[in-house]
Protein backbone atom coordinates (compact mmCIF):
# COMPACT_ATOMS: atom_id res chain seq x y z
CA UNK A 1 0.00 0.00 0.00
CA UNK A 2 1.10 3.60 -1.14
CA UNK A 3 1.65 6.21 1.53
CA UNK A 4 -1.30 8.71 1.57
CA UNK A 5 -0.21 11.28 -1.01
CA UNK A 6 -1.70 15.50 0.51
CA UNK A 7 -4.47 16.63 -1.63
CA UNK A 8 -3.92 19.73 -3.45
CA UNK A 9 -5.70 22.59 -5.37
CA UNK A 10 -3.85 24.78 -8.08
CA UNK A 11 -5.27 28.74 -6.45
CA UNK A 12 -3.52 30.12 -9.94
CA UNK A 13 -2.05 29.73 -13.13
CA UNK A 14 1.48 27.68 -12.63
CA UNK A 15 3.93 26.31 -15.34
CA UNK A 16 5.36 23.32 -14.53
CA UNK A 17 8.05 20.73 -16.00
CA UNK A 18 6.99 17.18 -16.53
CA UNK A 19 8.81 14.36 -15.75
CA UNK A 20 11.06 12.69 -17.17
CA UNK A 21 10.87 14.60 -20.10
CA UNK A 22 11.23 17.75 -18.79
CA UNK A 23 8.78 19.64 -21.12
CA UNK A 24 7.32 22.78 -19.91
CA UNK A 25 2.69 22.73 -19.43
CA UNK A 26 0.48 25.53 -17.93
CA UNK A 27 -2.15 24.05 -14.93
CA UNK A 28 -4.95 25.97 -15.06
CA UNK A 29 -6.45 27.15 -11.52
CA UNK A 30 -8.73 24.33 -10.30
CA UNK A 31 -6.85 21.55 -11.05
CA UNK A 32 -6.29 18.54 -8.01
CA UNK A 33 -3.05 17.19 -7.99
CA UNK A 34 -1.02 15.10 -4.71
CA UNK A 35 2.21 15.71 -3.69
CA UNK A 36 4.52 12.82 -4.11
CA UNK A 37 7.55 14.69 -2.93
CA UNK A 38 8.54 17.69 -1.15
CA UNK A 39 12.21 17.65 -0.58
CA UNK A 40 14.87 20.47 -1.52
CA UNK A 41 13.39 23.70 -2.90
CA UNK A 42 11.14 22.09 -5.64
CA UNK A 43 7.61 19.72 -5.72
CA UNK A 44 7.00 16.74 -7.25
CA UNK A 45 3.17 16.56 -7.84
CA UNK A 46 0.92 13.66 -9.60
CA UNK A 47 -1.53 15.87 -12.11
CA UNK A 48 -4.08 13.70 -14.13
CA UNK A 49 -1.73 10.89 -13.60
CA UNK A 50 1.47 12.37 -14.76
CA UNK A 51 4.21 13.36 -12.53
CA UNK A 52 5.52 17.23 -12.92
CA UNK A 53 7.73 19.45 -11.14
CA UNK A 54 6.99 22.42 -9.60
CA UNK A 55 9.44 24.93 -8.47
CA UNK A 56 9.45 26.68 -4.77
CA UNK A 57 9.03 30.09 -6.13
CA UNK A 58 5.54 29.39 -7.18
CA UNK A 59 4.40 27.27 -4.03
CA UNK A 60 1.98 29.35 -3.33
CA UNK A 61 0.56 28.42 -6.53
CA UNK A 62 -0.45 25.12 -4.25
CA UNK A 63 -1.28 26.78 -0.69
CA UNK A 64 2.76 26.26 0.32
CA UNK A 65 5.18 28.31 1.52
CA UNK A 66 8.09 28.97 -0.10
CA UNK A 67 10.94 26.19 0.72
CA UNK A 68 13.41 28.04 3.59
CA UNK A 69 16.95 27.48 2.22
CA UNK A 70 18.87 24.95 3.96
CA UNK A 71 19.85 26.49 7.20
CA UNK A 72 23.90 24.40 7.05
CA UNK A 73 24.06 25.44 3.27
CA UNK A 74 23.95 28.88 4.57
CA UNK A 75 26.64 28.23 7.10
CA UNK A 76 29.13 30.70 7.08
CA UNK A 77 31.66 29.94 8.88
CA UNK A 78 32.39 26.55 7.22
CA UNK A 79 34.40 27.04 4.35
CA UNK A 80 32.96 27.52 1.28
CA UNK A 81 33.84 23.85 -0.24
CA UNK A 82 31.75 22.66 2.94
CA UNK A 83 28.98 24.94 1.64
CA UNK A 84 28.65 24.31 -1.62
CA UNK A 85 28.83 20.64 -0.66
CA UNK A 86 26.02 21.20 1.78
CA UNK A 87 24.08 22.84 -0.73
CA UNK A 88 24.30 20.17 -3.34
CA UNK A 89 22.88 18.39 -0.64
CA UNK A 90 19.65 20.26 -1.28
CA UNK A 91 19.05 19.24 -4.58
CA UNK A 92 17.13 15.62 -5.22
CA UNK A 93 16.38 13.98 -7.81
CA UNK A 94 12.65 14.59 -9.13
CA UNK A 95 11.95 11.11 -8.91
CA UNK A 96 13.89 9.36 -6.29
CA UNK A 97 13.30 11.30 -2.65
CA UNK A 98 17.22 11.38 -2.06
CA UNK A 99 19.34 14.07 -2.66
CA UNK A 100 21.98 14.53 -5.45
CA UNK A 101 25.25 13.46 -3.63
CA UNK A 102 23.83 11.16 -1.34
CA UNK A 103 22.58 9.39 -4.95
CA UNK A 104 26.43 9.67 -5.86
CA UNK A 105 25.19 11.98 -9.06
CA UNK A 106 27.93 14.76 -8.33
CA UNK A 107 30.93 13.10 -9.70
CA UNK A 108 33.73 16.25 -8.91
CA UNK A 109 33.29 20.10 -7.54
CA UNK A 110 36.51 22.20 -7.45
CA UNK A 111 36.34 25.58 -5.64
CA UNK A 112 39.10 27.69 -7.21
CA UNK A 113 39.61 31.27 -6.09
CA UNK A 114 39.18 33.90 -8.93
CA UNK A 115 41.26 37.82 -9.22
CA UNK A 116 37.88 39.45 -7.32
CA UNK A 117 38.17 38.13 -4.02
CA UNK A 118 35.09 35.17 -5.18
CA UNK A 119 35.55 31.82 -5.90
CA UNK A 120 34.65 29.59 -9.47
CA UNK A 121 32.89 26.47 -8.84
CA UNK A 122 33.47 23.80 -11.57
CA UNK A 123 30.84 20.53 -10.96
CA UNK A 124 30.69 17.50 -12.70
CA UNK A 125 27.50 15.45 -12.40
CA UNK A 126 25.61 12.98 -14.11
CA UNK A 127 22.30 11.32 -13.99
CA UNK A 128 20.20 7.94 -13.14
CA UNK A 129 19.58 7.44 -16.98
CA UNK A 130 21.27 9.90 -19.81
CA UNK A 131 18.22 10.29 -21.30
CA UNK A 132 16.71 12.09 -18.89
CA UNK A 133 14.94 15.19 -19.59
CA UNK A 134 15.35 16.11 -16.22
CA UNK A 135 18.93 17.11 -16.62
CA UNK A 136 19.05 20.85 -17.98
CA UNK A 137 16.98 21.35 -15.14
CA UNK A 138 18.96 19.99 -11.68
CA UNK A 139 21.84 21.50 -13.59
CA UNK A 140 19.73 25.06 -13.28
CA UNK A 141 19.15 24.26 -9.70
CA UNK A 142 22.38 23.89 -8.97
CA UNK A 143 24.34 26.32 -10.30
CA UNK A 144 21.80 28.86 -8.90
CA UNK A 145 22.18 27.25 -5.45
CA UNK A 146 25.82 27.54 -5.80
CA UNK A 147 25.96 30.93 -7.42
CA UNK A 148 23.68 32.28 -4.48
CA UNK A 149 26.57 31.76 -1.79
CA UNK A 150 28.45 34.13 -0.35
CA UNK A 151 31.41 34.32 -2.21
CA UNK A 152 30.82 32.81 -4.94
CA UNK A 153 31.92 34.27 -8.62
CA UNK A 154 31.21 31.74 -11.23
CA UNK A 155 29.58 28.43 -11.11
CA UNK A 156 30.15 25.59 -14.58
CA UNK A 157 28.11 23.17 -14.28
CA UNK A 158 28.93 20.03 -16.46
CA UNK A 159 26.67 17.01 -17.03
CA UNK A 160 28.78 14.08 -17.92
CA UNK A 161 27.81 10.63 -18.55
CA UNK A 162 31.19 8.89 -18.69
CA UNK A 163 31.30 6.85 -16.49
CA UNK A 164 27.80 6.20 -16.69
CA UNK A 165 26.23 6.42 -12.77
CA UNK A 166 25.08 3.10 -11.31
CA UNK A 167 23.76 2.36 -7.73
CA UNK A 168 27.07 1.26 -6.43
CA UNK A 169 27.79 5.31 -6.38
CA UNK A 170 24.96 5.88 -3.95
CA UNK A 171 25.67 6.36 -0.17
CA UNK A 172 24.85 3.92 2.56
CA UNK A 173 22.15 6.47 3.68
CA UNK A 174 20.62 6.55 0.55
CA UNK A 175 20.52 2.79 -0.29
CA UNK A 176 18.72 2.56 3.01
CA UNK A 177 15.92 5.29 2.28
CA UNK A 178 15.29 3.54 -0.59
CA UNK A 179 15.58 -0.31 0.87
CA UNK A 180 18.51 -1.55 -1.54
Amino acid sequence: MRPRREKVIFRRLAEVQRIPDGETFEVDPGTVAEIAQALGSHFTLVIHGQLARLTGSDADAIGKPVPAPHPLAEDVASDLTTRVWRTLATCYDPEIPVDIVDLGLVYACDVAPMDDGRARVAIRMTLTAPGCGMGDLLANEVADKVLGLDGVGEVKVDMVFDPPWDRSRMSEAAQLALGL
